[in-house]
């Protein structure tokens, strides 16, 4: 008996163990189940065409033949304005007249600020009512630093009795083009839709927050300074862009003022052969020289001033070019 029991007990374990081997390798041929991949939405792929439209390249100084800082970026028709300094929307209509329909004052839509200076918002008023009288019946989208929002509801209330009587007068005005969506923005992508990509970075010029605009257009990438001294952050963003538009003060002629002012223009201002070099190392397909201080020296000794430490393309803009 006993040895009828540890027969059937070496049975049992031999079983046991044969089913515990095939368990195993049935486990180590069973082909491991695929992971699923978490779906990504993917960007649709803009197609269109792009134009720059220097709308005012001037500077706090009243030089008749340049409005203030602004210019157009026109994709597909639609406009986005960045900056709107004084005859932002008269240089707009007459861009329409050399063919650029998209830029017509009731399409002015969508504009960008790098910062509050009045010699880039001094036709924030021109730009909020001047497209609204022609027909825009949409609010104005406006996209900037901090203190957007204050400047945007004190010139509304400046202009209570304007908007009162055109909207309970006999014009027939709508009650949504002389309104304005106001957005307080940071630095990183801050504007998309199915022309553009617009990301704002932080540029120097104070103490208050400034920002230049890198615009990815279908055609090319296109990247603004705004008024900064010269500044890292815009070599990272403009590094081998289509076209980089930069502000600029001639350091030669800032040596023949006063010690106030040079302290002044070289901290808050890009002299010309530092955006030299800075677009030495970025090297965009196109330097536009805007906001240019000259300082009592002549354009074409700026322009050499730029080219004595680069020697990519490079233009001094004028208002009304189209690029």
């Amino acid at each position: 008996m006993l040895i009828n029991t540890m027969t059937k007990k070496r049975t049992s374990v031999s079983a046991k163990k044969k089913a515990t081997a095939k368990k195993k390798t049935s486990k180590s041929t069973a082909k491991p189940k695929p992971k699923r991949k978490t779906p990504t939405a993917k960007k649709p792929k803009r197609t269109g065409y792009s134009q720059i439209v220097l709308l005012g390249t001037g500077n706090p100084g009243p030089d008749p033949d340049k409005c203030g800082p602004s210019l157009a970026i026109v994709v597909n028709d639609v406009p986005y304005i960045v900056d709107f300094g004084p005859g932002v929307v008269r240089r707009a209509a007459a861009a329409v007249k050399l063919g650029v329909t998209g830029l017509a004052p009731n399409r002015l839509t969508r504009a960008f600020l790098t910062h509050l200076h009045s010699d880039h918002t001094t036709g924030y008023p021109d730009l909020i009512f001047t497209p609204w009288v022609c027909g825009r019946d949409e609010p104005l989208q406006v996209y900037g630093p901090k203190g957007l929002a204050h400047m945007t509801d004190h010139i509304l209330a400046a202009y209570e009795a304007d908007i009162d009587q055109r909207l309970n007068g006999l014009e027939p005005a709508n009650d949504q083009g002389y309104q304005v969506d106001v957005k307080e923005i940071k630095p990183g992508l801050c504007y998309e839709d199915e022309n553009v990509e617009v990301h704002a970075f932080a540029v120097s010029h104070g103490s208050w927050p400034c920002y230049g605009y890198k615009f990815i257009c279908p055609d090319r990438t296109i990247v603004i300074s705004g008024d900064t001294c010269l500044n890292k952050n815009v070599a990272k963003h403009a590094k081998g862009c289509d076209v980089l538009i930069h502000e600029v003060c001639s350091g030669m002629g800032l040596m023949h003022r006063s010690p106030e002012w040079q302290q002044y223009h070289s901290n808050y201002h890009t002299l010309g052969f530092e955006l030299g070099e800075l677009a030495s190392k970025a090297k965009p397909g196109l330097l536009v020289l805007v906001h240019q201080l000259l300082q009592g020296v002549s354009e074409a000794d700026l322009l050499r001033e730029v080219r004595s430490s680069y020697s990519g393309a490079v233009v001094s803009g004028k208002d009304l070019d189209i690029l």
